[in-house]
C-alpha cells in the first residue's frame, strides 16, 4: 500500500470557498482543497501554506486545526496510477487569505482556482476531500477526527 501524508487549506470567504482544479497525468480533471504532499521533514503547518501558494498564487495564514482524515482509496479509484491502494492522512487547517493574486500552478497539476460559493459546490466534479474540509469546518468536531464522507455521484476520491 502507498501512504500519503498531505495537508489542505479550507478557505472561506464571502460564503464561497477557494478551490483548485486538479488536473489528473491519466487526463481529466476534478475540483479540490488547494493542499498536497508533506515533504520529508516538514511540518505540516508549514505544508499547507507552502501549497496554497505553489497551487494558487495566494498568500495564506492558517488560523485553527480543523481536524484529520484517514482513507484508504482502492486501486482502482486513484487518480495518480498506482498498481496497488493508497492510504492518504489528510490534515486540514482552516485559512485565510491575506495576499497574492490567483493563477495556475506553474508547472503544476492545477490549472486555476476560484472562489466557488457555497452552493454551487455540490453540482462540481470534486475531490472527496472538499466534502470532508466543508464538513470539518461546518461541525468542527471536538475530537478533530472526520468519520467516513460517501463518495458517488460527481465526487471523486
Amino acid at each position: 500500500m502507498s501512504f500519503r501524508l498531505a495537508a489542505y487549506a479550507v478557505c472561506i470567504e464571502n460564503e464561497s470557498v477557494l478551490l483548485a482544479r486538479y488536473v489528473s497525468p491519466k487526463g481529466g480533471s476534478n475540483w479540490t482543497l488547494p493542499g498536497g504532499g508533506v515533504e520529508h521533514a516538514e511540518d505540516p503547518f508549514d505544508a499547507v501554506i507552502r501549497e496554497v501558494f505553489e497551487e494558487t498564487g495566494c498568500e495564506a495564514v492558517v488560523e485553527r486545526l480543523l481536524g484529520v482524515d484517514s482513507r484508504v482509496i482502492p486501486t482502482a479509484e486513484r487518480l495518480r496510477p498506482g498498481p496497488i491502494p493508497h492510504h492518504n492522512v489528510g490534515i486540514f487547517y482552516q485559512a485565510r487569505i491575506v495576499g497574492g493574486r490567483l493563477r495556475p500552478e506553474p508547472n503544476g497539476e492545477t490549472a486555476e482556482s476560484v472562489w466557488t460559493p457555497l452552493p454551487a459546490v455540490v453540482s462540481l466534479r470534486r475531490s472527496g476531500l472538499v466534502d470532508v474540509g466543508l464538513s470539518l469546518a461546518r461541525s468542527r468536531p471536538r475530537t478533530g477526527h472526520v468519520g467516513p464522507v460517501a463518495v458517488g455521484g460527481l465526487i471523486r476520491h
